[in-house]
């Protein structure tokens, strides 16, 4: 009896694993093992691996990763393209290029055109790459502003603008800019439209908001980081969440009415903050 090196039994004899076999698997599945004799049984099963339709689908799977990855790896060029046209005031060619970018992020997360969400990138665990893309929705809202033509563009970089700004450290910065461009704008209604998105998405901390009298401060932002990336993460930090926001208003307004324990509440939230990040 001789031991299968495939599967391990013992069996009467091995039989040569067959080229058309060890192609076509070696083809679909690279990583699979393959040895040069196997048992009738293995010899059997491998080659349903190879010509089934199951295999085919996985060879088709592989080969959709492995275009992902490549457009995964692309992306950084595109934004680079973007950024160096942007300085060059050459703006319908970073147009392009982050329009490419956009374009294959929908293809790698699997969206569909103009719904790329942040909670796609949450899952993929991507969130870095919120930052990056509200940077260029930012830049496409400024293009398509310089004409007409691209009105129903703008609108749509204006909404997804205002779904990525709050999960993004760059939220107070572009608010200040979108107030500024607000009145130069060629369409100042829809830069209006994604100040007012961005800042009903983004949920108030009141007692911190009180304590240091100023919804962007850096404090501020850490406990809204906080809490969308890593209270909503459990049951427990939700109904924390809600237990909060049901008791911190009046709480916030008697700070609001008591000035002299707002350095107080600012020295517990910074300890606080001290021992969450």
């Amino acid at each position: 009896m001789i031991k299968c090196p495939q599967c391990g039994l013992e069996v009467s004899n091995l039989v040569p694993l067959q080229l058309d076999v060890r192609t076509r698997i070696k083809k679909m599945d690279p990583d699979f093992p393959l040895i040069d004799e196997v048992c009738r049984s293995c010899m059997t099963e491998m080659r349903k691996k190879a010509f089934s339709a199951g295999g085919v689908l996985l060879s088709q799977q592989r080969a959709k990763d492995d275009r992902k990855k490549k457009l995964w790896q692309a992306r950084v060029s595109l934004v680079k393209k973007g950024h160096a046209f942007m300085a060059g005031n050459l703006y319908s060619e970073a147009a392009v290029s982050y329009e490419k970018y956009l374009k294959l992020l929908e293809v790698v997360f699997d969206a569909q055109p103009g719904n790329l969400t942040p909670e796609i990138l949450k899952e993929a665990a991507r969130t870095a790459e919120l930052t990056v893309i509200a940077g260029v929705y930012w830049d496409l809202i400024r293009i398509y502003d310089t004409s007409d033509k691209y009105g129903d563009r703008q609108k749509m970089a204006a909404r997804q603008l205002s779904r990525f700004i709050s999960y993004t450290p760059i939220y107070p910065d572009l608010i200040k800019k979108g107030q500024i461009f607000l009145k130069q704008a060629r369409h100042p209604e829809i830069i209006k439209a994604f100040l007012a998105g961005a800042k009903k998405k983004k949920g108030g901390c009141f007692i911190a908001t009180s304590a240091f009298e100023d919804p962007y401060a850096v404090e501020v932002l850490s406990l809204r980081v906080f809490r969308d990336h890593r209270l909503k993460a459990s049951p427990f930090g939700r109904k924390f969440i809600y237990f909060y926001y049901k008791t911190s208003p009046p709480i916030a307004c008697f700070v609001d009415k008591h000035a002299w324990l707002k350095p107080s509440v600012r020295a517990i939230l910074r300890f606080v903050i001290k021992c969450v990040s």
